[in-house]
């Protein structure tokens, strides 16, 4: 599926806009169409009515806006060795090995024989360049990894996330870093 069809985007957005949607469908149809054939053009929202369902499903864990910010600033108060070892134990509940690496590469992720090279230390960084990101890439390919994360509490540029998408990179940033840490905060 495109991630720009009309589908992509509600998956993405809240499940209630789909229900909605659902709504509008059935009172147009019941509004517009003849009584014999309302009940049919009805349902044209049915599909509408499923990606709501599992947009629903996707977004029951998922912490509010409030819960966001304050699992952010938690974050950013945190100094490099607390947050690295948030991340060891956040990987580690997700059933990855993890070993500590320097250089580009922070954390190199170990699951079913597939390596991933994580990039965090600069969390703390207003905004995210290029520069980082093509780093990772090549410690990544030096470790022959299959895949890349980089970590960040800051803005990522268009241009970086676009590299990013070119080069196999995964982003977590926001509430993806808040919901990747907020057990194993929650358990400490």
């Amino acid at each position: 599926m495109s991630e720009k069809s009309l589908f992509a985007v509600l998956l993405r957005s809240p499940w209630w806009i789909s229900f909605v949607l659902v709504g509008v469908i059935a009172l147009l149809a019941g509004a517009l169409l003849p009584k014999a054939y309302a009940g049919v053009g009805m349902l044209g929202g049915f599909p509408f009515f499923v990606i709501g369902c599992m947009a629903m499903w996707r977004q029951r864990h998922l912490p509010s806006a409030a819960e966001v910010d304050k699992g952010l600033q938690t974050l950013a108060s945190m100094g490099w060795r607390d947050f690295s070892a948030l991340l060891d134990k956040a990987f580690t509940r997700q059933g990855y090995t993890v070993k500590h690496l320097s250089g580009a590469a922070d954390l190199q992720l170990e699951k079913k024989g597939v390596m991933t090279v994580v990039s965090a230390k600069r969390w703390k960084a207003a905004a995210l360049g290029i520069e980082p990101l093509r780093e990772l890439v090549a410690f990544r390919d030096a470790l022959e990894a299959r895949n890349s994360v980089c970590i960040t509490l800051g803005q990522v540029s268009a241009k970086a996330r676009e590299y990013a998408e070119q080069n196999r990179i995964t982003l977590i940033s926001d509430a993806d870093l808040v919901v990747l840490t907020a057990q194993t905060l929650q358990a400490s």
